[in-house]
C-alpha cells in the first residue's frame, strides 16, 4: 500500500472542486461518527453552488492549514459555526472563504445516501439539535 501526504492529497482534491468537479474521499478520522465511520465510509463533495445552510456537511481549512469535514450548526453574521457529529464542542466562527466544499452524498455501510434520505435528514435536522446529549448517546452507540 502506498502512503500519501494527506494535506497534499486534499490540496489536489480542493483544486478539482474549484474546477467544478465532484470528488470522493474515504473518511479518515472519527469526528463525524456515528454517521460516518473511519476508513469504512466515503464522502462525495463539490464546490458549493448554493447558500450554505444549517445541517450541511462542509469541508473547510482551519487557519493552521488542517482540513476538516464538519456540519454547520449555526450561521451568524460573523461566520459559520461547525461541529462534528461525534463532538460536543462547536468550532467557529469559520469564514465563508475557508469553506471550499459541500457534501453531496455519502457511502455509508456500503450504501449511497443522499440529501433527503432518512439518515441524511436525521443527522442534519435532529442530531444537530442534540449537542448537549451527544456525550451520553455516543457512549451507548455500538460503533
Amino acid at each position: 500500500m502506498k502512503t500519501v501526504n494527506t494535506r497534499l492529497y486534499i490540496d489536489m482534491l480542493r483544486e478539482l472542486t474549484e474546477a467544478g468537479k465532484e470528488v470522493t474521499l474515504v473518511v479518515a478520522g472519527s469526528s463525524m461518527s456515528p454517521f460516518l465511520i473511519h476508513h469504512r465510509d466515503s464522502i462525495c463533495f463539490r464546490k458549493p453552488d448554493r447558500e450554505l445552510r444549517k445541517g450541511d456537511m462542509v469541508f473547510f481549512q482551519r487557519t493552521d492549514g488542517a482540513y476538516v469535514m464538519h456540519r454547520i450548526c449555526r450561521i451568524r453574521a460573523n461566520g459559520y459555526y461547525l461541529i462534528g457529529d461525534a463532538q460536543t464542542e462547536v468550532e467557529g466562527p469559520i469564514r465563508r472563504e475557508q469553506i471550499f466544499a459541500l457534501a453531496t452524498k455519502v457511502k455509508r455501510k456500503g450504501r449511497w445516501i443522499r440529501p433527503g434520505d432518512f439518515w441524511w435528514l436525521f443527522f442534519s435536522k435532529i442530531w444537530i439539535r442534540m449537542i448537549p446529549l451527544r456525550r451520553w448517546i455516543i457512549r451507548m452507540y455500538p460503533f
